[in-house]
């Protein structure tokens, strides 16, 4: 580790749950929404192109925490809690002289029904080599509301949240703690897992600030859900509020940092799990291939991000850890399956790859790329690990048709372009650790 002036840096991941890109006014958004991050793009790098690996909260969470793809860790879906030999990025980081801090949603340690943390205290041997500071909960929309609620110290005490206080901010106020209470005398590596805008389960809707449905009420429809079903028309409003108030919050992150005079030798980055097509696309709000989903904001700040800079290099979920451990000098592990993000930004890049891929679970067991251009998508209906056989289930070509209305997987013209993509889906699925599937036409509807 670096000392001095070139110490290792801070890092604070920012991270949000089940957010479009397009809710963000640096990805096109025209209501004032993001305005930090927006003045955070400005002064940072932005990634236009950017995608998760898993469209599920478990297992985008324990691609974040190991490096590797969620199959590859066993956490293909939810309610599978990493396993205990798992090297997180927490150990590196400890490894290297960083101390580690951990506040919000977890969702990595309960295994339904035989081991349940859901909504009680995660033990410290299920929280991933957090251990210097853990403000948690494992299924936060179990323990609170937008409104209520509590999360958990580390020695299993009740955090609760002060009476009329939204819930994003609650979470931010821990990380503000570990923030304060840091003496200095060595970098440190804090991890924000907001709930926000993911909508609250036991009352299925989107629950944003008090006042959100009238002061989000005229927003342009994303052109993904004009004229479609789904819930988005009772939602969108909250859902927006939700957004800006988790940038609220990384405006008070950015300007604690600043007044602790350690802003400029601190990394913040900010993305999310996965995307929302409002129940447009299955009865769900993720899990599934469309970018309404997959499509994520990924804006970067600080040591070895600045300048103002767009990249438009394909850029997955799967490259955050690697870039988080690069960012401090940590030598990437080979067996990650992501590179570091600062390939692209500074140049450096040698044959990085031209898709994003992703896996699916829940809905079905599904695999995807997606490229600047096309989208192309497989499944069988079964929910498991994975498959020897899929069937082919949606090709877009996002040039023509960005919105994703026309499925062109059983067009015979496009049969070439299918096989091509096919054959790029067996050779990421290999390099995810899995075996060469067989890949069937789609079934006539």
């Amino acid at each position: 580790m670096m000392s001095g002036t070139n110490r290792a840096p801070n890092i604070v991941f920012f991270f949000s749950d089940q957010q479009r890109w397009d809710t963000c006014g640096c990805y096109g958004q025209a209501l004032d929404v993001t305005p930090n991050l927006d003045r955070m793009a400005a002064e940072g790098v932005r990634f236009e192109n950017a995608f998760t690996c898993q469209p599920v909260c478990g297992p985008a969470r324990a691609a974040l925490q190991t490096g590797k793809y969620p199959a590859a860790v066993g956490c293909w879906r939810n309610n599978i809690h990493l396993p205990m030999d798992q090297k997180t990025i927490a150990h590196w980081f400890t490894e290297w002289g960083y101390e580690v801090g951990y506040v919000g949603k977890w969702h990595l340690a309960s295994s339904a029904p035989e081991i349940n943390y859901r909504d009680q205290p995660v033990p410290r041997e299920y929280r991933g080599g957090w251990k210097d500071y853990w403000v948690a909960a494992d299924v936060l929309e179990f323990t609170s509301h937008s409104y209520d609620g509590h999360m958990f110290r580390d020695d299993g005490s009740r955090w609760e949240f002060p009476g009329g206080r939204y819930r994003a901010d609650c979470v931010c106020d821990a990380g503000l703690e570990f923030i304060r209470t840091r003496s200095g005398d060595r970098p440190w590596l804090l991890f924000m897992s907001f709930i926000e805008p993911h909508h609250q389960n036991d009352n299925n809707r989107y629950e944003g600030p008090k006042g959100s449905k009238q002061r989000w009420a005229d927003y342009e429809v994303p052109g993904d859900l004009v004229g479609t079903e789904g819930d988005w028309r009772e939602n969108y409003p909250d859902y927006l509020g939700c957004c800006n108030s988790l940038d609220h919050n990384l405006g008070r992150v950015r300007e604690l940092l600043g007044e602790m005079d350690v802003g400029d030798g601190t990394l913040v980055i900010y993305t999310s799990d996965h995307g929302s097509h409002f129940r447009t696309r299955n009865s769900e709000y993720k899990r599934a291939c469309h970018d309404g989903c997959l499509r994520i904001p990924m804006v970067a700040c600080g040591p070895g991000f600045t300048g103002g800079r767009v990249v438009h290099d394909i850029a997955s979920l799967i490259d955050v850890p690697a870039t988080l451990l690069h960012a401090a000098g940590i030598p990437v592990p080979d067996l990650y399956h992501g590179r570091a993000l600062q390939q692209i930004v500074d140049g450096t890049a040698e044959g990085w790859p031209e898709e994003a891929f992703a896996q699916i679970s829940e809905s079905q067991t599904g695999r995807c790329v997606r490229t600047h251009r096309w989208t192309y998508s497989v499944s069988v209906p079964e929910r498991m690990a994975g498959s020897e056989v899929y069937h082919e289930e949606y090709l877009y070509d996002n040039d023509v048709d960005p919105r994703q209305r026309t499925n062109l997987v059983r067009d015979p013209d496009y049969a070439q372009v299918r096989a091509e993509l096919a054959e790029t889906l067996k050779r990421r699925m290999v390099e995810a650790g899995e075996t060469v599937p067989e890949i069937r036409e789609a079934p006539e509807e």
